[in-house]
């Protein structure tokens, strides 16, 4: 007679196991790689941050890398999602209401839901009462949501920073309800620093984080006379306002100069072209954010990661400056946009040097 010596697997293992699931598509060896853990004894809160997460986090990383594509992107994160209902409907997940309760919500326009879906999974754990109401939530029917349910807070998720004057908005509407609200997600920053700009009451790294503090005390009560929309005194100047109503203008403008600089653009086919206009949204929109924060970082940094994006695919990086320096010709009457647009240009020039091997 032999014992069997086999070890549970090891975290490390367990979340390699659920990787190469979702990198295959396989819904059926992740669902199943993730109930034996749990059958086996796994914390069902270390299934969710620890794996789950850190593979959801590994598939981004995949796709910004260009080695997977979006159709694999999108299925891993389905299943993922739905690794995350299996724990939740797991024996060793169902702990009984004893805190109070929670709405958890991601901001108007904000599609990556799963974020959001742990922390809420984290904190029904913890023993509050949730109600998630998932991705892209309209403010008023969040708001609507928090008259008829009258929460002890609201947690807010967002992780585009394209949507942080909408996350304001959101911000300040709950806030009048007297509920305060907690804020996570990379479009805050790293540091928070734009979670203490927008008001919030409260800022997480992340959902253990977030948990953790909830757990500690209750989050104080808005005052009812403080409007925190009056607290960014940079906007007086308009130049959010103005650059966001031009964009579709800005777009079409810097396509036509850089077709009349680069010649060859005009041979591109339509989904070239449909992909470069894009872009050039995608730079208008950041530079509008980064007017609305006032915080010329957060331009460089979307340039410097859309720099790294191309790269994997192909296109040579270089080819954002000649599109910036279009851009500014357009915004010269706009100081702070030029001036953001000067500062983004030279910190992609900087790290381009850097990654070809030139001393800065």
């Amino acid at each position: 007679m032999t014992m069997d010596l086999a070890q549970p697997p090891t975290l490390e293992d367990l979340t390699e196991r659920l990787w190469q699931a979702v990198r295959r598509g396989d819904e059926q060896a992740a669902a199943a790689t993730v109930r034996r853990a749990l059958d086996e004894g796994a914390d069902p809160e270390v299934v969710l941050l620890d794996v789950i997460a850190s593979v959801q986090g590994r598939v981004g990383r995949e796709w910004a890398a260009n080695r997977i594509s979006v159709a694999q992107e999108h299925s891993a994160t389905a299943i993922n999602d739905r690794a995350v209902a299996l724990v939740a409907l797991h024996p060793s997940a169902h702990t009984e209401p004893a805190r109070g309760r929670i709405t958890v919500a991601c901001v108007d326009g904000e599609w990556h839901g799963l974020p959001a879906r742990l922390l809420a999974e984290v904190l029904r754990l913890r023993g509050w009462r949730v109600d998630y109401l998932g991705a892209q939530v309209p403010t008023h029917h969040l708001v609507a949501h928090i008259h008829r349910t009258g929460p002890d807070a609201v947690a807010l998720s967002g992780s585009i920073a394209t949507r942080l004057p909408t996350a304001h908005a959101t911000i300040t509407a709950c806030q009048a309800t007297g509920t305060p609200v907690l804020v996570g997600g990379a479009a805050f920053g790293a540091d928070g620093r734009f979670a203490r700009l927008l008001g919030a009451d409260a800022w997480a790294p992340d959902a253990r984080t977030a948990a953790d503090d909830l757990a500690r005390r209750p989050l104080p009560r808005p005052q009812p006379d403080h409007q925190p929309m009056d607290d960014l005194p940079h906007l007086i100047d308009q130049e959010y306002t103005l650059v966001t109503r031009s964009r579709p203008r800005l777009v079409q403008a810097v396509f036509g100069a850089l077709e009349d600089a680069y010649p060859a653009m005009r041979d591109y086919d339509e989904l070239q072209r449909e992909r470069t206009a894009e872009d050039l949204s995608h730079i208008v929109e950041f530079l509008a954010t980064a007017l609305y924060t006032d915080d010329d970082d957060l331009f460089g940094g979307f340039l410097v990661w859309t720099a790294d994006v191309l790269a994997a695919r192909g296109v040579p990086a270089k080819s954002l400056l000649p599109a910036l320096e279009l851009l500014g010709r357009e915004l010269k009457d706009f100081p702070r946009a030029a001036g953001i647009l000067r500062s983004g240009s030279a910190r992609l020039t900087r790290t381009l040097l850097t990654a070809a091997g030139t001393p800065r």
